[in-house]
């Protein structure tokens, strides 16, 4: 086949004609440029402090690491807490007429909730995340760097966690 013939096919090397659209989205480039505070000034380059490693590439292959799938394990197991503990409070509020009498029996059963196998994945979390993710240490602070503004610790479920998200008021369970 005739390369020219080829670049012809593909259109390599040919301008096509501009367009309406084109035109527009032109004009409006160059009318933001115009007012552009930065016109003329040169652009500040972005250094990366960081370069792949070919490690990176092999992790990536397994999928998710051990510490995303924990996380993702204890979000699971809080949203299924969470669900259970609101139908009880509202089921426990419709069953029990006395404010007194309601409180007493949700404080109960606060008290009584088990959340043994969540804690358990919350206390590996905290032993083992900042390994596992490669956590950076702070040199002022000689602790590992926050991640996303707060610490990596997550803290284990207990009746206060219980009770406040579902308070012991009977009122509020029956809005």
């Amino acid at each position: 086949m005739d390369p020219r013939t080829l670049q012809e096919i593909i259109g390599q090397g040919a301008t096509r004609p501009e367009t309406p659209q084109d035109r527009r989205e032109r004009e409006q480039l160059e009318a933001d440029l115009e007012s552009s505070p930065v016109r003329g000034l040169p652009i500040r380059q972005r250094l990366r402090n960081f370069r792949p490693d070919p490690e990176s590439g092999v992790r990536a292959l397994g999928g998710p690491t051990a510490w995303m799938r924990r996380l993702r394990a204890i979000e699971d197991a809080v949203d299924q807490h969470e669900r259970q503990l609101g139908e009880n409070w509202r089921t426990l509020a419709e069953e029990l007429e006395d404010p007194a009498q309601f409180s007493a029996a949700w404080l109960e059963l606060a008290a009584n909730w088990s959340f043994a196998h969540v804690n358990e994945l919350i206390e590996r979390h905290n032993r083992n995340f900042p390994i596992e993710a490669r956590l950076a240490m702070d040199p002022r602070t000689r602790d590992f760097v926050r991640v996303n503004g707060r610490s990596y610790l997550r803290d284990p479920l207990d009746s206060a966690w219980i009770l406040e998200r579902f308070p012991a008021d009977r009122r509020t369970a029956l809005t």
